[in-house]
């Protein structure tokens, strides 16, 4: 017997799902752990008990909604993303990852049919980092990477609590350990592609093989504070120096010949005055790469750059790596399944990496993972326009539906 996914019923949900913390542009804002996210969080729960789950809350915060399998004792296959967002997101993503696990259940539960091995669905909180940075925290620390008691004690982005503080102030704390996810033993996240390749090529689906790594700094550029009124020939403006370490960022990408990537995104100058040339500045950036020793590379460019600069203008430049994930590629068996799932059901695919950072990344360290992208329209995403059509939607579920039952050992 084969299972009936319903593909009107997955968009349904997302569309009731976007109605939680709705804008009125037709975005979402669902920032983590405040009251819209929490609302989402009941919404799904609510969902998926209804169709056969039970509820594990981890210690920081993630939801793991399990659909029993036939031998309890196999290691669970499961499909998740986020319910997050940042403040001006759009409908799809992170939800459309963690509601087409839903439908998977929900098709297996209303044809009273149970895999061999148990599925779950899983919520990872803060996968945005909108609110509270880095972004993919709890995935992180959940896999072993970050210390999950730093986690609780990072502060929000306006100074006013900490993640720990906010967890137990929504009522989302639970007693599962996060560790308990490197036994898994698969995991799938289905997403939006946040890029425009599918569509700009006519394929509904993307087989992600692999992520970019990713390192996340803050450089600071040291100078004189003085009055903007001072000669040019005797001025250390920080503000003059950060502006060259922005191109030499812009430049070190462009090397790479599409390879790489890399962005300065927040500046904070001191003092912050009219009349003041700055003497201290504070830029956050990211370099990204389709390899680790591209990574390496754009690392070490970037670090020679900042000297040439110091040495050229008598400013100390330093820069702090905060944060990051090594390139990932993911499960061969995993994408095949993927791949051999689109061609059964007559959908044309392509392999692609992404650039952009996602839980599966994470996983994909210590558990076999895979990814599947859908199209969205003009590549558009941390965007209230964000869309994408119903057709897209269905053939992700397609695909991804078969090759989660298959993994999960068939049907009991």
């Amino acid at each position: 017997m084969s299972i009936t996914f319903s593909a009107e019923r997955l968009w349904n949900s997302l569309m009731e799902m976007a109605r939680v913390g709705a804008r009125p542009d037709g975005g979402v804002d669902r920032l983590a752990l405040t009251e819209a996210d929490g609302a989402a969080r009941a919404l799904l729960r609510d969902w998926a008990e209804a169709a056969g789950c039970t509820l594990a809350v981890d210690g920081l915060g993630s939801m793991v909604l399990t659909y029993p399998g036939a031998d309890p004792s196999l290691p669970a296959v499961a499909v998740g993303s986020h319910l997050d967002s940042v403040p001006t997101g759009g409908k799809f993503d992170g939800a459309y990852g963690v509601l087409i696990g839903l439908e998977i259940v929900r098709a297996l539960h209303a044809a009273g049919k149970h895999t061999r091995a148990p599925i779950c669905i899983v919520n990872w909180t803060n996968e945005e980092g909108a609110r509270f940075a880095p972004p993919m925290a709890a995935s992180e620390a959940a896999m072993g990477f970050t210390d999950a008691a730093a986690v609780l004690a990072t502060p929000d982005r306006f100074g006013t609590t900490t993640y720990g503080a906010a967890l137990d102030a929504a009522g989302w704390r639970g007693t599962r350990d996060p560790a308990e996810a490197r036994r898994f033993a698969a995991y799938f996240e289905a997403h939006i592609e946040q890029g425009p390749v599918l569509e700009r090529e006519g394929i509904p689906l993307g087989i992600v093989t692999h992520g970019f790594g990713v390192n996340y700094c803050t450089i600071t550029v040291q100078g004189q504070d003085g009055h903007i009124g001072s000669r040019m020939d005797d001025r250390r403006d920080a503000l003059v120096g950060a502006a060259e370490v922005i191109l030499t960022l812009e430049s070190i990408a462009h090397g790479t010949a599409g390879r790489g990537l890399a962005s300065a995104t927040r500046l904070a100058l001191e003092p912050d005055a009219r009349g003041n040339i700055p003497s201290v500045v504070r830029l956050v950036a990211s370099l990204r790469n389709i390899e680790q020793d591209g990574l390496d590379a754009m690392k070490a460019t970037l670090a020679a750059a900042c000297q040439e600069i110091t040495n050229r203008r008598g400013m100390p430049i330093s820069i702090d790596y905060v944060s990051g994930y090594p390139s990932v590629r993911f499960d061969a068996v995993l994408l095949d399944r993927l791949r051999r799932a689109a061609e059964a059901a007559g959908l044309r695919h392509r392999d692609l990496p992404t650039p952009i950072g996602h839980d599966a990344l994470h996983l994909g360290r210590v558990v076999p993972s895979a990814m599947l992208f859908i199209p969205c329209h003009g590549g558009l995403s941390h965007n209230p326009a964000e869309s994408i059509t119903p057709e897209w939607s269905a053939a992700g579920l397609a695909a991804l539906g078969p090759a989660v039952i298959e993994t999960a050992g068939g049907l009991a």
